[in-house]
């Protein structure tokens, strides 16, 4: 089995999902297309790691939910077992900001604030995520879910994101302040 497999099996630990809400809910962690995932969720069927309902809708066609078995969990338990590859980044701004000087500060600045802004939404969304998942493990502002909880396991990975988040903001507030003629992002902030 591959990491995509593996990714797909842990998803339906919490809840049974559908191949789109599963193409859906991977993106942010593995970029996967639907040809890759429901020709991967048959073969798990096949293996009977999951299992698959036939859901009828009067408005849209029938979709097929998938459930994990305990063949997926005992595969899952085992996978997670075994270390971790190395982390891929792909970040085509780290790109540009490697030959950034070759255009003029006012393209440079227009990259960074762009990007700036995407950081600052993103983590207004995943702190309103953080508080829907402390209220659904019943953990107040202040709690860690406990680890036996379904919810740590996202709680510790939307914190990730959020300290990720911050230090990105940190970043293009810095490079944004380093660009000729520019003014402090500090100072622009639009809190």
């Amino acid at each position: 089995m591959n990491t995509l497999a593996y990714g797909l099996l842990s998803l339906l630990t919490h809840v049974p999902l559908s191949g789109y809400d599963l193409t859906q809910r991977i993106q942010p962690f593995w970029p996967a297309k639907h040809s890759q995932i429901y020709p991967l969720l048959a073969r798990l069927e096949k293996y009977g790691m999951v299992s698959c309902e036939l859901v009828q809708q009067s408005d849209k066609p029938d979709k097929k939910v998938y459930s994990l078995q305990e063949k997926g969990f005992d595969a899952l338990r085992e996978w997670l077992t075994v270390p971790a590859a190395e982390p891929v980044m792909r970040d085509e701004l780290m790109l540009k900001a490697f030959c950034v000087s070759y255009v003029e500060p006012a393209v440079s600045r227009d990259l960074f604030a762009a990007r700036l802004e995407h950081y600052r939404a993103k983590l207004l969304r995943l702190e309103d995520k953080i508080r829907g998942v402390r209220q659904l493990a019943n953990a107040d502002e202040a709690e860690t879910p406990p680890y036996d909880s379904p919810f740590f396991g996202p709680y510790i990975m939307l914190n990730k994101g959020l300290m990720v988040c911050r230090t990105n903001i940190e970043w293009c507030e810095w490079v944004l302040s380093i660009i000729p003629g520019g003014t402090s992002a500090t100072a622009d902030r639009k809190d």
